[in-house]
């Protein structure tokens, strides 16, 4: 977690007016005793109203009062729905951030917002038996562009192992699905996240190279929609 996500949390927390330990606020974020101290010291030069001591316990000696968000109804509607949909059809990490992202949006609301926009609304994402364990390595690898080794299953029952550079990962609503440069093949590949097992970080990292950007991918469908899957 990043610093002024730490920050932000311990807001978050001392806002419901509970004394916390400085043992327990760090087990809570996930830091050594050491960061949480350090954190606790920033939020009190940056004026929060926190008392208390090490080994002792903070809390919070007046109410905070954080700048209201500006948002319209149909902006809180969509920020909600965007947030339940990747709660419920992504991997563990990314579906633990959205609901975060979620509490934080509504702990600065006025009172009753948070609970309207979802009114009305039934989401309903069709059960699928699939492995998302893929999709927490694939991202790393996109955004550190490495280099991935696989065994992929193909939608026949083939088996083949190969090593790809991710470049894009897209949700189809039954299955998420992975955009590779396929060093096996030398070209694009689409590859079904649920059908990659076992994945392997290689440590090599790849450089964009014209003609093998995922901007060069779509190019190539000139506006139709690209494959969703099979390699």
């Amino acid at each position: 977690m990043r610093r002024t996500d730490r920050l932000f949390e311990l807001v978050q927390l001392f806002r419901g007016g509970r004394t916390w330990r400085g043992r327990d606020l760090a087990e809570r974020l996930g830091v050594s005793l050491r960061t949480l101290y350090r954190d606790m010291d920033t939020l009190v030069a940056s004026g929060i109203p926190v008392e208390g001591a090490r080994g002792v316990g903070y809390m919070l000696r007046a109410p905070i009062f954080l700048p209201p968000l500006t948002l319209s109804e149909i902006e809180l509607e969509a920020l909600h729905l965007g947030a339940e949909l990747v709660r419920r059809g992504a991997d563990p990490d990314l579906a633990e951030a959205a609901e975060r992202l979620r509490e934080k949006i509504d702990a600065v609301l006025p009172d009753g917002r948070a609970r309207r926009p979802m009114e009305g609304i039934a989401i309903h994402l069709p059960v699928v038996a699939a492995d998302l364990g893929a999709l927490p390595v694939l991202r790393r690898a996109i955004r550190g562009r490495e280099v991935l080794e696989v065994r992929y299953t193909r939608l026949d029952g083939i088996e083949t192992h190969r090593r790809i550079r991710p470049l894009h990962l897209q949700y189809w609503g039954l299955a998420w699905t992975c955009t590779a440069w396929c060093e096996l093949r030398d070209d694009f590949r689409v590859f079904r996240a649920d059908r990659m097992a076992p994945l392997k970080a290689t440590g090599e990292t790849f450089a964009i190279i014209p003609g093998q950007s995922y901007a060069d991918f779509l190019a190539r469908f000139d506006g139709c929609d690209p494959p969703s899957g099979g390699a």
